[in-house]
C-alpha cells in the first residue's frame, strides 16, 4: 500500500477522512459491542459455564488494550494503512471460528486473541490519531466526536441485526456473518494511510521510548489515565452483561437488543455533544460531569422498577455517557503532547481503560454465579464513577513544554 504523505493530505477531503474513519469504527465497535447477546447462547452450546465464558470476554477487553499502544506505535511510524488492513482481518478471522470453539482456551483465542487484537490495531488510538493527522487543529474537536459517534453508530445498527440473526439462522451463523462484515472497512485504510508533511508542527514524532517517558511523568495524564480505568470498567460491564440483567428482570431477548441499541444511538449524541462541548469548555470539567451523571443514573436504575419501558430508558441515559469520554480524552492527550505521537501515548491511556473493562467484564460474571444478581457490580460501578468524577478536577490542561515549543 502506498502511503504518500503530501499526496494523502491533496487527495481526501475532510468529509472523506472522517466516514473512513467513522465507518471503521462502526463495523469494529458494532461487532463488539453486540458480542454480549451471544454469551447465553456460548453457554449453552459449550456448557463452560458463565465465569468461563466471561473470563474470555475479559481477556479479550483486557488484549483490546494491550494492543493499543504496540499498534499506535506501528502507526506513528508506518501510517495507520497497514495496521487497519491487518486489524480488520484478524477481527473478521476470530469472529468467524468463535462458534467453532469448544473450551475455554479456544474462546480466549478466537474471542480474546484474534478478534480483540484486531479490533486494537483498528481501534480509537490509531483511528483517532490519523484522523487528526489529515485535518486542520482547529476542527479536531468534532472530528473526535464524529469518529466516536461512528462507533455508536454502528452499535446502534448492528445489535437489532445480531438479534435478527440470532432468531432467523441461530446465533453460530449469526456471528459468522458478523464476522464477514467487517470486511467492508477494507477500503478505509486506503483513505486513513497517509500522513502529513514532516514539517507541519505537532506532526512530527518523537522517539516512541522518550515520549512515553516523557507522558508517564506528566501527572495530569497519569489522572486521566485512571479516570479512563473507570471508564473502562463500566463500558465492559454494560456491554458484556447488560443483556444478563435484562435477562434477570425477566424480560424478553428483544429487551436485551433494543437496550444495546438504544444505548448506542444516544451514545451518538452523546459523541457529538462530547465533541461540540469541548471546543467551548474545559474538557477535564467536561469529564467529571459525565463520570458523576454515571454515578446518579445507576443509583436511581437500581432503586427503579425493572420494567421494559425503565430499562430502554435507563440505556439512553447510559448511551449519552457511555463513550462521550473518548473524544475528550483524546482532544486532552492532543493537548498536552501534540498530534506526533498520539497513537502511542493514547493507546496507552486506552490501556488502562481495558485494564478497568477486563474487571468489569469478568467480575460480572464472577459476582452473578456467587450470588445470582449483578448488584454489587453496580454498587462498585457507583463508587468508581464517583472517584473518576473528583480526579479529573485537579487535571491542568497546558501543553507541555516540548509541544509549546514546537
Amino acid at each position: 500500500m502506498n502511503e504518500t504523505p503530501t499526496a494523502a493530505r491533496k487527495a481526501w477531503p475532510f468529509a472523506l477522512v472522517l466516514l473512513a474513519a467513522a465507518g471503521t469504527f462502526a463495523l469494529m465497535m458494532g461487532t463488539r459491542q453486540t458480542m454480549g447477546l451471544f454469551l447465553s447462547p456460548l453457554n449453552s452450546a459449550t456448557g463452560l459455564g458463565l465465569g468461563s465464558i466471561s473470563l474470555a470476554f475479559a481477556f479479550g477487553q483486557l488484549w483490546w488494550g494491550l494492543t493499543q499502544p504496540f499498534a499506535g506505535a506501528m502507526a506513528d511510524r508506518l501510517g495507520a494503512g497497514r495496521v487497519l488492513v491487518i486489524g480488520a482481518l484478524l477481527v473478521a478471522f476470530g469472529t468467524f471460528i468463535t462458534p467453532l470453539m469448544t473450551s475455554t482456551a479456544g474462546l480466549i483465542f478466537a474471542i480474546g486473541v484474534l478478534s480483540a487484537g484486531g479490533a486494537g490495531m483498528a481501534g480509537p488510538a490509531v483511528l483517532m490519531a490519523a484522523a487528526a493527522r489529515l485535518i486542520p487543529a482547529e476542527r479536531r474537536g468534532m472530528a473526535n466526536g464524529i469518529v466516536n459517534a461512528g462507533g455508536s453508530f454502528g452499535q446502534f445498527v448492528m445489535a437489532p441485526i445480531a438479534g435478527a440473526l440470532i432468531v432467523g439462522v441461530g446465533w453460530s451463523s449469526a456471528m459468522q456473518v458478523m464476522g464477514l462484515l467487517v470486511l467492508l472497512a477494507l477500503p478505509a485504510a486506503w483513505v486513513l494511510g497517509g500522513a502529513p508533511p514532516a514539517s507541519a508542527p505537532g506532526h512530527a514524532p518523537k522517539p516512541t521510548r522518550q515520549a512515553i517517558r516523557e507522558a508517564l511523568r506528566h501527572p495530569s495524564y497519569l489522572m486521566l489515565a485512571a479516570g479512563f480505568f473507570v471508564c473502562g470498567f463500566h463500558v465492559a460491564f454494560l456491554a458484556t452483561h447488560l443483556p444478563g440483567v435484562i435477562a434477570s428482570c425477566g424480560l424478553p431477548l428483544q429487551y436485551s437488543a433494543w437496550a444495546l441499541a438504544v444505548l448506542g444511538l444516544f451514545n451518538i449524541a452523546g459523541s457529538l455533544g462530547a465533541g461540540w462541548a469541548m471546543s467551548r469548555w474545559r474538557m477535564k470539567s467536561l469529564l467529571s460531569m459525565v463520570y458523576a451523571a454515571r454515578a446518579v443514573a445507576v443509583l436511581v436504575f437500581l432503586l427503579a422498577p425493572k420494567t421494559g419501558p425503565v430499562v430502554l430508558v435507563f440505556a439512553a441515559v447510559m448511551g449519552l455517557t457511555f463513550l462521550s469520554t473518548v473524544p475528550m480524552t483524546a482532544g486532552l492527550v492532543a493537548r498536552f503532547f501534540g498530534v506526533g505521537n498520539m497513537a502511542t501515548l493514547f493507546g496507552l491511556v486506552m490501556l488502562t481503560h481495558q485494564m478497568g473493562s477486563f474487571l468489569g467484564a469478568w467480575l460480572g460474571g464472577r459476582v452473578f454465579e456467587a450470588t445470582g444478581s449483578y448488584d454489587i457490580v453496580w454498587f462498585i460501578d457507583i463508587v468508581l464513577a464517583v472517584g473518576a468524577a473528583l480526579i479529573h478536577l485537579p487535571i491542568r490542561e497546558a501543553p507541555v513544554a516540548r509541544t509549546a515549543a514546537a
